[in-house]
């Protein structure tokens, strides 16, 4: 298995036992995630440790993940990129309704760290999946 995919397989294990501080850990002390297509309000940009603890520690208060599908790993021709393509399947807390959405993410690993995430989500399928409150509550809108 190779170093890129063994990141990507730890992080997803991580998210999966919502252990968010493990999850952090593995980023570079500078890392960075961004989301490209995020919502106006939202957050497009996290910086370093404090950052993403403070954007993911209360994740599984509202998600809770039960499974990852659908996973593909592509190696790009730069041997620190790789294109992660899946599926997240578990339950919205608060409602108990079904949460299942689509992920594309771009991440750059260098020695065995991630540097920077590219997250390729919907805000509109998570605004459908958990009501358009509570993905506001949860990903950081005002």
């Amino acid at each position: 298995m190779s170093e890129n995919r063994a990141v990507v397989d730890r992080a997803l294990e991580l998210l999966l036992a919502k252990d968010m501080a493990g999850f952090v850990e593995l980023w570079e002390p500078d890392g960075v995630m961004e989301f490209p297509f995020a919502a106006p309000g939202f957050p497009t940009r996290l910086v370093g440790h404090a950052q993403l603890h403070d954007y993911l520690d209360d994740y599984p208060q509202h998600v809770d993940l039960h499974a990852i599908v659908d996973l593909e790993v592509h190696q790009s021709v730069d041997p620190s990129v790789v294109i992660v393509e899946f599926g997240a399947e578990g339950l919205v807390v608060p409602s108990g309704r079904p949460y299942r959405l689509r992920y594309i993410a771009v991440l750059t690993i260098r020695d065995g760290r991630i540097a920077r995430y590219r997250d390729y989500w919907s805000p509109r399928a998570v605004a459908d999946a958990l009501g358009a409150e509570q993905a506001a509550t949860a990903f950081g809108a005002p």
